[in-house]
């Protein structure tokens, strides 16, 4: 199985006549994702890559159908008004590709995702992939290289890093490693999916029997996850990098949402933390498979 997205889900993309928009869309439509329509208001009646374009999201449902999820490929100013529109209209994942959106933004957007039972990811993300199945966002490029870097097999994958979660699946797929979901949070302060929520679908999917996580410095998602895992709620083995090892407080490490605040969400704290929940933390990136070998043989 996969988290999140699969061949079956039926994917909107708002902002498709953009640059990005289209371009994404192709890697999208090309490494199979079900792409059926796409949203970009006064450009009702064009087509991208053969994709139907509507004015709204209501009517991109009323034309084509139900909707499963919506990406969103627009500037992040409008980027609420866009969400809680695909919201209204009954899409239960959104994927939130801009980076920042404002936090009051973002909390709008999980106040009315939450009173309609919906999810989200992002903001800041390169999306999610389901090696084989599908693609939502951008992750791969092109879907050649994403066919080529990716395949199928035990380990899920959730990371705070865009480029790293592609990584840590391509060095695995070099050891022979396979994944069932590659999961990228997103780089802001506040996501509408951090890590520990994405464990926790990992731990409900019977094909998932181990994940690899990279985590840096800041906030607190690492810290409860190692919470899950102590409380029993996350019971698969857990291969763990963290980065920001240098930083001091004060230091911003790459994305927004990683940043040291008085003495909080340090790199030893941080590594402590899974270490004494029953993760395995890594010292080098680049042990990530050779640990996760290990993990695996003793399933």
């Amino acid at each position: 199985m996969s988290i999140l997205i699969d061949e079956t889900k039926r994917v909107l993309v708002q902002g498709i006549t953009g640059r990005e928009g289209m371009a994404r869309t192709r890697l999208m439509k090309g490494y199979g994702t079900q792409v059926v329509a796409g949203v970009t208001p006064g450009r009702g009646g064009q087509e991208v890559e053969g994709i139907p374009v509507f004015d709204t999201v209501q009517e991109a449902w009323e034309n084509v159908g139900p909707l499963d999820v919506s990406v969103l490929f627009i500037p992040a100013p409008l980027v609420k008004s866009a969400a809680l529109e695909a919201i209204e209209a009954g899409v239960k994942l959104l994927v939130t590709i801009p980076d920042r959106v404002p936090i009051y933004d973002v909390l709008t957007i999980a106040k009315a995702a939450k009173r309609a039972g919906a999810q989200f990811v992002g903001p800041n993300t390169l999306g999610v992939l389901s090696p084989d199945k599908a693609v939502v966002g951008m992750m791969g490029g092109r879907a050649v290289s994403a066919r080529s870097w990716f395949f199928q097999g035990p380990v899920g994958i959730v990371s705070r890093s865009g480029g790293i979660t592609s990584s840590m699946a391509y060095y695995l797929a070099r050891e022979g490693i396979g994944a069932t979901t590659l999961v990228h949070v997103g780089g802001d302060p506040v996501v509408g999916l951090p890590a520990p929520e994405v464990v926790r679908l990992f731990e409900r999917d019977p094909d998932t029997r181990a994940v690899a996580m990279f985590g840096e410095i800041g906030g607190t998602q690492e810290e409860r996850v190692a919470d899950l895992m102590e409380a029993g709620e996350f019971t698969k083995p857990l291969v763990a990098f963290i980065g920001g090892k240098a930083a001091k407080s004060g230091t911003r490490f790459s994305h927004a949402g990683a940043i040291i605040e008085g003495g909080r969400g340090t790199h030893e704290g941080k590594v402590a933390r899974l270490q004494k929940a029953g993760a395995v933390v890594v010292d080098a990136f680049d042990d990530i498979p050779k640990a996760m070998k290990k993990a695996l043989a003793t399933l």
